[in-house]
């Protein structure tokens, strides 16, 4: 049997306040496909996701999600001079190298998901 293509992987982000976590998610550099009342699909260059108004402690403050860019110290930056942290109330950690050849910063959203944003180490060297 051969390997099948895949396509795309959307995962459904969970969100305590649907609407608050939209405008997170707007600020922070998403574009908004669409939307309704109960999904938002969000999109930024090649990847995307799929908000839903549905929430389960559990869940959300177990779900994480790891976005690689191209350049990680502009994306800390962009967020940090957005005062994101200040107006949302969520935290974002300082950029650091990982031991497994990352250079990232942690973000959480309004519901607890914790974004990892990372770019190989090696990338920040070539510029």
């Amino acid at each position: 049997m051969g390997w099948l293509d895949t396509i795309e992987l959307k995962p459904f982000v969970p969100a305590l306040n649907f609407e608050r976590s939209r405008r997170f998610y707007l600020d922070i550099g998403f574009h908004c496909d669409w939307h309704d009342d109960t999904l938002a699909s969000f999109r930024h260059g090649n990847t995307a996701f799929l908000l839903q108004n549905y929430y389960l402690a559990i869940v959300a403050q177990n779900f994480m999600l790891h976005l690689l860019v191209e350049d990680v110290d502009r994306w800390w930056q962009q967020l940090d001079d957005a005062r994101i942290t200040d107006i949302y109330g969520v935290r974002q950690s300082k950029v650091e190298l990982r031991p497994w050849g990352m250079r990232d910063f942690t973000l959480t959203d309004p519901s607890g998901v914790l974004w990892r944003i990372a770019q190989h180490a090696g990338d920040a060297d070539r510029r």
